[in-house]
């Protein structure tokens, strides 16, 4: 893996607010309004959903797969707990 194919934090941030703007996947807005709710900044609930997203991007890089839609969900399910913090 080479050091341009890997996504910043800016790009996947970027990307949330595509994901955001075009409603795909709704489950993106949903999570947004989910975390803004409980009182979480819009701007730290989009990071939030852009580590969610880190974690589809580092497996498709690193073991050359397709995006993992339902894993992508199950981690928006979760936040604000991050996925590593309840890895072993």
């Amino acid at each position: 893996m080479d050091n341009e194919d890997i996504m910043t934090g800016d790009m996947l941030v970027e990307t949330v607010k595509n994901q955001l703007e075009e409603g795909n996947p709704i489950k993106v807005k949903e999570t947004l309004m989910r975390l803004m709710m409980t009182g979480t900044p819009r701007d730290e609930a989009i990071e939030m959903i852009a580590c969610a997203l880190s974690i589809e991007v580092f497996d498709v890089a690193k073991n050359d797969g397709s995006f993992d839609l339902k894993r992508y969900t199950e981690n928006l399910n979760s936040l604000p707990d991050m996925p590593w913090d309840y890895e072993d």
